[in-house]
């Protein structure tokens, strides 16, 4: 769980400031995303080899 504590002469706006910035730092969306559907395991491996492939074609 993210804390973020706000100073009493600090500013909302500084204070969401950090707050989002800590959000995209431990990418938080990004794991909500990836957990809000079950994947399979075989399809995850299977997704991460195409990934690979593509990136292999790209770089050659």
């Amino acid at each position: 769980m993210l804390v973020i504590e706000v100073k009493d002469s600090e500013q909302l706006s500084n204070a969401l400031k950090r707050l989002r910035r800590k959000v995209r730092d431990t990418k938080l969306i990004q794991e909500l995303r990836r957990r809000k559907h079950f994947t399979k395991p075989s399809i995850t491996r299977r997704t991460e080899m195409l990934k690979a492939v593509y990136i292999e074609r790209k770089n050659a």
